[in-house]
């Protein structure tokens, strides 16, 4: 496989090349993940809070159940989106950080034929 130390410095530089790139980008993708998460956190507890404010405001128990109903069905429609988006960028996250890993051995392969 390694004919001189020449090549298997050349091996390893790749090798730690792409460890390097596949942990840069796991890093970054991660970040995004914990933005997204935080950002959401962020709106419900904001709707939580007008949701409150609404519910001391309200005049009968009617209207009362009408925006408890109406916060539940907008509260489900977000986090359904949320959960979409928040699998789209999983699943970004891992097809990029194995990207470089898959090159490198599919590199390495061809060099052992």
């Amino acid at each position: 496989m390694f004919k001189n130390i020449e090549d298997f410095q050349k091996f390893s530089k790749e090798q730690l090349d792409v460890a390097t790139e596949s942990a840069s980008t796991l890093s970054k993708n991660v970040q995004a993940i914990v933005t997204e998460a935080s950002d959401y956190s962020k709106k419900s507890f904001e709707s939580s809070t007008t949701l409150i404010e609404k519910l001391l405001g309200a005049k009968t128990i009617e209207s009362a159940i009408q925006i408890q109903s109406d916060y539940a069905k907008t509260s489900y429609d977000a986090f359904l989106a949320q959960s979409s988006k928040f699998g789209e960028l999983y699943t970004n996250l891992a097809k990029e950080a194995f990207k470089p890993i898959e090159t490198a051995v599919a590199k390495a392969q061809a060099s052992v034929k």
